[in-house]
């Protein structure tokens, strides 16, 4: 299915609490894990255009690393957020793969009311979080700040979708069309799988309860390409391959979503 391009286990350590940007995680709130990826990784400044729809575009996922977004991280630290955007309607969607709850509130209530770690005992269509559903005129000051991937593909049209979560909080399994994601602040891990080879989940719960209790059972060829994405570092997911996605502490993220 996939090829190996590094793997590496490298113990997480941190303090009692994780300051990024203003994004604050409680260490009792982090996502306990091991460092290990097996996604082949590119030098932003060393990735071609052309190299790049050779070898990832139609057929594998890629890092991007060195990814500058200097402006647009300054302008999503919390308190900039908040006294910017703090009255500003907003919709919250459920994390479930396919049904959706949406909650109107504001941006202010989800920062500083709503938006909680999550827990093992909710369900992904319980649990509400900010991921694209907002009012791309109104929010354009901050989407134009932000300097979209440089490669590209054929024919396609990108559109951004901005987010906010806690730690534990993530999408479980599902696919789509082609696209790049970033993170912002705070961290965040993805698995994939090619198209082909649909993973086992339950499209209610969680990815948290997936990746607790699920993930260690999975025999060795059956296990996903992976890897913990930090600020600085994009990921290219081609057309139709699942993914599911795990906050490890709050996190701010944009994705570039493709389409014909």
């Amino acid at each position: 299915m996939k090829k190996l391009i590094f793997l590496t286990f490298l113990p997480i350590f941190s303090v009692a609490t994780v300051n990024d940007g203003g994004w604050t995680t409680e260490e009792k709130d982090l996502v306990p894990q091991k460092e290990k990826c097996n996604i082949e990784r590119h030098d932003a400044a060393e990735l071609t255009q052309k190299e790049f729809l050779k070898r990832y575009a139609f057929s594998e996922p890629v890092i991007i690393y060195n990814v500058d977004n200097t402006e647009f991280k300054k302008l999503t630290e919390k308190n900039e957020m908040l006294s910017v955007w703090r009255d500003v309607d907003v919709t919250l969607n459920s994390a479930n793969t396919y049904s959706y709850t949406r909650v109107p509130t504001t941006f202010g209530k989800y920062i500083e009311e709503k938006m909680k770690p999550q827990n093992l005992e909710m369900l992904g269509n319980e649990t509400l979080y900010l991921f694209g559903d907002i009012d791309q005129k109104i929010w354009k000051p901050l989407l134009e700040k932000y300097h979209q991937p440089d490669w590209e593909l054929p024919g396609h049209t990108a559109a951004l979708s901005f987010g906010i979560a806690g730690a534990g909080t993530g999408v479980p399994f599902h696919f789509h069309g082609p696209g790049f994601a970033e993170v912002i602040h705070g961290s965040k891990r993805w698995f994939l799988y090619p198209y082909e080879e649909r993973p086992d989940w339950n499209p209610d719960k969680t990815t948290l309860e997936w990746y607790t209790y699920d993930y260690p059972k999975l025999p060795r060829d059956k296990l996903p390409l992976e890897c913990e994405m930090k600020p600085g570092e994009l990921i290219y997911f081609p057309d139709k391959w699942w993914h599911a996605t795990l906050n490890i502490k709050s996190s701010v993220f944009i994705s570039t979503f493709l389409s014909p």
